[in-house]
């Protein structure tokens, strides 16, 4: 029991300090505003510049940072439980470099804000079928096939990439590099990204003991009756469907999804019903905190969240490089 009530009180903490996160994003920025014109915009119906700055342009950007963050968390979450690897990576599969083709081919063909999104998730799930489809082969489907396939797929997405940005023209270069860097200032529909993330949530959580049983070894889960193929093949799924929901979203954003599921796992344990919800809220928060930075920093200029977040979890990711296992020779 003590150790219930204290998992719950760091699922209330992380729940505060999401509140919290995005309350500062609503205050924050270039026009500083008080703790009333907030309140005042969310509960009030507030009529007035301050108001519109919240409820059209704050508002909006830190939903679809936190949806984006809980995304790509909840997914590398699963990622690392499924591969059996604590640094495994949603992007891992070349989901990314697939949405970048798809998107940077529309900013090429100056597409409109709606073709660019549907242009990033129809590439990104290209990218996953073809993962699949040439991981599978003669039917000898295992983790490191994935792996490797993965990493092939998204070095083609990259050449396609650099092609394309030595071949646009140079009014829309800046906004292909701004893409690839992570933007959340023009995510004007983050509500749909939100209503992916509690789903899937919903759908993942009844599968938590299975996970654990699962991140035991693929031959105790059998033993124990978890229908281990049919699991990989739903999580993988989904796990790349969320990542596409990401960047679609706010384009490519580094290291969220690796660093967040890692700390939690070392704070909280590796049980998978605690472990999941957890990293949704944190990867939010800390989305939601890095985009804050990213544009009041050096405000009026504002920077692509994605280079904050890399310059967070380089480091972190070298520290827990270093305290992992070594092999012995």
């Amino acid at each position: 029991m003590p150790e219930r009530r204290r998992l719950l009180a760091v699922l209330g903490a992380l729940l505060l300090g999401a509140a919290v996160a995005v309350l500062l994003s609503l205050r924050a920025g270039e026009l500083p505003l008080a703790f009333d014109d907030v309140t005042e915009a969310l509960f009030r119906s507030g009529e007035g510049h301050a108001s519109t700055v919240i409820l059209q342009l704050r508002l909006p950007r830190a939903v679809a940072a936190f949806a984006c963050g809980g995304l790509l968390a909840t997914a590398g979450a699963l990622m690392q439980v499924l591969l059996r690897n604590p640094l495994a990576d949603p992007y891992i599969l070349g989901i990314s470099g697939g949405a970048a083709v798809g998107a940077l081919g529309a900013i090429t063909l100056g597409a409109a804000t709606f073709w660019i999104d549907a242009s990033a998730f129809a590439g990104a799930l290209t990218a996953m079928l073809a993962v699949f489809g040439l991981a599978h082969g003669d039917g000898s489907w295992t983790q490191t096939r994935l792996l490797l396939t993965g990493v092939i797929v998204a070095a083609g997405c990259g050449a396609v990439v650099s092609l394309m940005l030595a071949l646009a023209p140079d009014t829309r270069v800046m906004s292909m590099l701004f893409w690839m860097m992570g933007d959340a200032s023009a995510a004007a529909r983050p509500w749909p990204a939100l209503l992916v993330l509690a789903l899937a949530l919903v759908v993942v959580m009844p599968f938590a003991r299975d996970l654990n049983v699962l991140a035991r070894g693929e031959l105790t889960a059998r033993a124990l009756g978890v229908r281990v193929g049919h699991l990989r093949i739903a999580l993988y799924v989904l796990a790349s469907l969320l990542t596409a929901t990401s960047v679609t979203l706010v384009g490519s954003v580094g290291f969220v999804g690796l660093i967040v599921p890692h700390l939690v796992r070392l704070v909280l344990g590796n049980d998978q019903r605690v472990l999941i919800p957890a990293a949704a809220l944190a990867g939010g928060t800390l989305l939601t905190l890095a985009d804050t930075a990213a544009r009041t920093v050096m405000a009026p200029q504002q920077l692509p969240v994605g280079v904050l977040t890399a310059l967070i979890g380089v480091p972190v990711f070298l520290f827990l490089l270093s305290r992992s296992p070594r092999s012995k020779a």
